[in-house]
């Protein structure tokens, strides 16, 4: 008797609905706290100000906030990231999945679209949420495409991360925490190799110039909206792929010393 295997969608959709279950566990509130915690700081800190009478506006808040998301941002990947394949990995479950003939390179997508679902879900009522403090009704389909497509991006980078490298989750934290604050002393070539160049660039929050202490620092640039979401929206299925691929080639066994490291 032979079986037949299944499409790589109906893999993809056979993965995201049986793991789904698992993001409303603690990881998973974890990650809505992180997505949904700066909003309510600002939110908090803004009421607070407005009862003691300081003049605090609402440009000065959605400053906060937009610095403290591209921190959030890379904490829900790095937080989200090990709980996908890399997980069957490390756990040695694995080889359970792959007993059926399904296509190994749909599985990385499969168990990451349920935290890319959930922690979406999260970043749009955050940026929601902003609009209470007045902001520019023009700007809340950038900064919800700017969440929301960085996201999808950061997420793909750092499961392909784990798998291509054994500590995937180190190698992720430099990039998110090293490479991407410097982005404003970098010229424009480089500007365009971090997630902050297209976050700002889709939020509408862009800077023009930076601060004459910073010596070597280069003028900042902008990227077109819509094609800073379509470059988010790329970059993301490409590193999906990659890390399909990666898995298709890994050898993968009940010793699970591939995990190892």
């Amino acid at each position: 008797m032979t079986m037949t295997a299944p499409s790589p969608l109906a893999t993809i959709r056979a993965m995201a609905l049986g793991y789904a279950p698992r993001i409303l566990q603690g990881r998973g509130w974890v990650l809505a706290a992180s997505a949904i915690g700066p909003v309510v700081l600002v939110l908090g800190g803004h009421l607070i100000a407005r009862l003691q009478g300081a003049d605090v506006s609402s440009g000065e808040t959605l400053q906060i906030f937009h610095e403290m998301i591209r921190m959030m941002l890379p904490i829900m990947a790095l937080v989200a990231a090990p709980a996908g394949i890399r997980e069957d990995l490390e756990q040695r479950t694995l080889p359970l999945l792959l007993v059926r003939p399904a296509p190994a390179w749909a599985l990385p997508l499969g168990k990451g679209l349920p935290w890319f679902l959930w922690g979406s879900l999260w970043l749009v009522v955050g940026t929601l949420g902003l609009q209470l403090l007045g902001g520019d009704p023009s700007l809340l389909l950038g900064r919800l495409g700017a969440q929301v497509g960085a996201w999808w991006g950061e997420l793909a980078l750092m499961t392909l991360a784990g798998l291509l490298f054994k500590r995937g989750t180190l190698w992720g934290a430099l990039y998110f925490f090293i490479w991407e604050p410097l982005v404003r002393i970098f010229p424009p070539f480089l500007q365009r190799l971090t997630f902050t160049h297209y976050i700002e660039s889709l939020a509408g929050s862009r800077a023009t110039s930076v601060q004459t202490s910073q010596l070597l620092a280069q003028e900042q640039v902008t990227t077109h909206p819509l094609l800073a979401f379509l470059i988010l929206v790329a970059f993301g299925a490409l590193c999906w792929a990659l890390a399909g691929w990666k898995l298709q080639r890994t050898p993968v066994g009940l010793a699970g010393s591939e995990a190892e490291g």
